[in-house]
C-alpha cells in the first residue's frame, strides 16, 4: 500500500507499507527511480529507518510499532536514530499535541515496549523526564492509518524540520 505525503511547493513522499507474504510488515519512504531535487539530509532518509511492525503476544488483535526517533545530526548528510528516550525527549522531538492526537484515537496507546517493573507509565499529560525507555505505538490490526502517522511522526518530521521544511516542533 503506498501512503503520499504532500507538502505545498515541495516534492511529494511517498511512503511503502509493506505486508510481506511471510506475514512480516513495514514502512519505510520510498526512494524513486529519480530522487527529486531535495536537501541531502531528506533524500539519505529513502528507504531507510524502516518501522517494523509486529503482532504483539497475547495482544488479542494488536499490533506495536517501535517510537523511537530519527535524529538528523548536525554536519552530517544523514540521520541518526535514538531508541531510548524519556517521555518527555520523545514528546519535544516528535511534538505533545502530534502524540496526545494520535493517542486519542479508538484501540491506541502509548506505552512501555517492554513489560518490565521497573519501567515508569507513559503519560502524556505529565510527561517524565527522568528514565530513558523505548516506547512502542500499540493499535488495532485493522487500523491502517495509525502506523503511517506514527511513522511520519518519529521519522519523517523531525527530518523535515532540520532541513526546514516544517517549523520547529513546538515545546510543551
Amino acid at each position: 500500500m503506498e501512503w503520499r505525503l504532500v507538502l505545498p511547493g515541495r516534492p511529494q513522499l511517498t511512503l511503502h507499507d509493506t505486508r510481506w507474504d511471510n506475514g512480516e510488515r513495514d514502512l519505510v519512504l520510498h526512494q524513486p527511480s529519480v530522487v527529486p531535487e531535495m536537501p541531502a539530509l531528506l533524500a539519505n532518509l529513502h528507504g531507510r529507518r524502516r518501522a517494523g511492525i509486529e503482532a504483539v503476544p497475547a495482544g488479542r488483535g494488536r499490533l506495536r510499532l517501535m517510537a523511537w526517533t530519527v535524529i538528523p545530526r548536525t554536519g552530517s548528510d544523514r540521520a541518526g536514530f535514538k531508541k531510548s528516550l524519556t517521555t518527555a525527549q520523545l514528546a519535544t522531538q516528535c511534538g505533545l499535541s502530534l502524540l496526545r492526537t494520535l493517542t486519542s484515537r479508538p484501540g491506541v496507546t502509548l506505552e512501555p515496549a517492554f513489560d518490565r517493573e521497573d519501567l515508569p507509565l507513559v503519560d502524556l499529560e505529565h510527561p517524565q523526564d527522568v528514565k530513558p525507555l523505548q516506547h512502542a505505538l500499540y493499535f488495532p490490526v485493522d487500523d491502517d492509518e495509525t502506523p503511517v502517522m506514527a511513522y511520519v511522526i518519529t521519522r519523517v518530521m523531525p527530518t523535515l524540520r532540520a532541513v526546514g521544511w516544517l517549523p520547529p516542533s513546538p515545546a510543551f
